[in-house]
C-alpha cells in the first residue's frame, strides 16, 4: 500500500489541534503538520471570499484514507471541508516505513494528556 498525504484546511488553530490529535490517537495518521498564515480565496454561495486558515498536511497510508476523510468530516466545522489526497511517489524509505508502522493498531500506545510532548521532552 502506498503512503499518501491528505490536505485539509481549518478556520482556527483549536480545530486544527483537535483534528490532528484525533487522527494520531485513532492511528489513522502518523504525522500531521499544521501550517498557519494560509490565505484562501474562493467562491462560496455566489460570493467571492477570502479567509485566513490553517492547513493540515496529514501523512498516512492509502488504506487509511476513508477513515481519515470520515474523521475530518466528523470533526470539521465547515459545511464542505477540503479533503484532498496525493500519493507519495518518492520519499525516504525509512520515513515511509515509520509512517506505515505508526498506524499499527496492535502496537502499544500510551495515551497522553492534552499537551503534546516535543521530541526533546521524550
Amino acid at each position: 500500500m502506498p503512503a499518501i498525504v491528505v490536505v485539509t484546511t481549518v478556520g482556527d488553530e483549536e480545530q486544527g489541534n483537535l483534528i490532528a490529535r484525533e487522527l494520531i490517537a485513532r492511528r489513522h495518521a502518523a504525522c500531521v503538520n499544521m501550517v498557519s498564515g494560509v490565505k484562501s480565496f474562493y467562491r462560496w454561495q455566489g460570493k467571492i471570499c477570502r479567509d485566513g486558515e490553517y492547513m493540515l498536511i496529514i501523512k498516512t497510508m492509502d488504506h487509511e484514507y476513508p477513515a481519515v476523510a470520515e474523521a475530518i468530516r466528523e470533526l470539521h466545522s465547515y459545511e464542505l471541508p477540503e479533503i484532498l489526497a496525493f500519493e507519495i511517489s518518492r520519499g525516504d524509505a525509512k520515513f515511509l516505513d515509520w509512517v506505515g508502522n505508526s498506524l499499527d493498531k496492535e502496537a502499544p500506545f500510551e495515551e497522553e494528556d492534552d499537551d503534546f510532548p516535543n521530541m526533546d521532552e521524550l
